[in-house]
């Protein structure tokens, strides 16, 4: 059997920008676009608008809050325990075999877990959903009346992360309230499609496992199973790769560690010009890989993700992120400030403050004044 062959950085690099649409902005719908992805990491409301202005030509708010107000689009607890937005049909598929990841995520709860019992909670936690969303301010509480004895965040986190569950969308600006309330997703979409069955939200089952790592590829590939399990949490996904193999295309990286690919996946050539792109933060563009080379080199890497978790928004140029960037805003004003990687000049960065100040104009559209800064790092 002859070697695979070895994909640079770069191919690699080029075949995730085609894969993200991030090549050339595309006349898709959000829908269309959040499947592609297989999801958009949605932590807070706003990045997931940015993140489909900076691929969908002629992006406009409202399509993605219809697709919200329609259902066709939720936004629940999925991959590495984070919210996501996901298209509706994909959740009812997918979010069984996401559980594994969820089920360990518990263990971030420590000593708060003490007393948690799972047969106990969440049949109550879906009584009290039962009559309707509830938002974990409220819902906390009268789960601790039943479990005075347990932690309350622990009640709430077990809650979030056993039960599926999808947030109500509201009609915020950015489509969620700040403390946005939850049900049972089994309930949230009823009519949508076939009836949903919430046996199948429940667990993995092989078809959905493989579904899953299909779904990745299309979106992220080629990549290691390490890339996979990084971007969903879900442990052991080796004998899933394995199972799957006769119908991949397998490749190596620099390094000498298998690739795993859909056959007729887009892998463009290295040539292929990569225009500037600003990526909102949370984004998966930048989380969905155990070795990221191919979109942050490994010295920039560190600075990527705050002490309380955020993980900053980021600029590329050449189809490599080049630099963060952030928004502060006020009633009547909004400042977006460049902070590239290594020292640049003001030259260089004229197509990046270019593409900022679209941005603002998508985003901060009523602000009076609008102006984008540079950080110290420049010539």
């Amino acid at each position: 059997m002859a070697d695979p062959t070895v994909l640079s950085t770069r191919a690699l690099n080029r075949a995730l920008l085609a894969r993200q649409l991030l090549l050339a902005r595309e006349p898709r719908t959000p829908v269309e676009v959040i499947g592609r992805l297989a999801g958009l990491q949605a932590q807070e409301p706003l990045p997931p608008f940015v993140g489909l202005w900076t691929r969908i030509e002629g992006f406009e708010r409202e399509a993605l809050l219809a697709a919200l107000d329609d259902r066709s689009v939720v936004r629940a607890t999925l991959m590495r325990g984070t919210l996501h937005l996901l298209r509706s049909d994909d959740y009812k598929a997918l979010r069984g075999a996401i559980q594994p990841a969820l089920d360990g995520a518990i263990k971030v709860l420590g000593d708060r877990a003490q007393g948690l019992d799972l047969a106990a909670l969440l049949p109550a936690a879906r009584a009290l959903l039962s009559d309707g969303p509830l938002t974990f301010n409220e819902l906390r509480p009268a789960l601790q009346e039943r479990f005075p004895d347990v932690n309350d965040r622990a009640l709430g986190y077990a809650t979030r992360t056993n039960l599926p569950l999808v947030m109500e969308a509201t009609d915020d600006r950015w489509g969620y309230a700040r403390d946005s309330r939850f049900a049972l997703a089994e309930a949230w979409l009823d009519g949508i499609g076939e009836a949903t069955d919430a046996r199948l939200l429940a667990g993995p089952t092989s078809a959905t496992e493989e579904m899953l790592v299909r779904r990745y590829l299309a979106a992220f590939g080629p990549a290691t199973v390490a890339d996979f399990q990084r971007w969903s949490a879900v442990p052991g996904a080796g004998p899933t790769f394995e199972r799957l193999r006769p119908e991949l295309e397998v490749f190596a990286d620099d390094k000498g560690r298998e690739l795993f690919d859909l056959p007729d996946a887009p892998r463009p050539a290295e040539s292929t010009e990569a225009p500037v792109r600003l990526i909102p933060e949370f984004d998966n563009l930048v989380l969905g890989h155990e070795d990221r080379r191919r979109i942050i080199a490994d010295e920039h890497r560190p600075g990527l993700v705050t002490k309380n978790l955020r993980v900053r928004a980021v600029y590329l140029v050449d189809g490599f992120a080049a630099g963060t960037w952030k928004v502060a805003r006020t009633k009547t004003k909004a400042v977006l400030t460049l902070e590239p990687f290594e020292k640049t000049t003001k030259t260089a960065l004229r197509p990046v403050v270019a593409e900022a100040e679209r941005l603002l104009a998508f985003t901060d559209e009523a602000a009076k004044t609008r102006l984008v800064e540079i950080g110290p790092s420049v010539l």
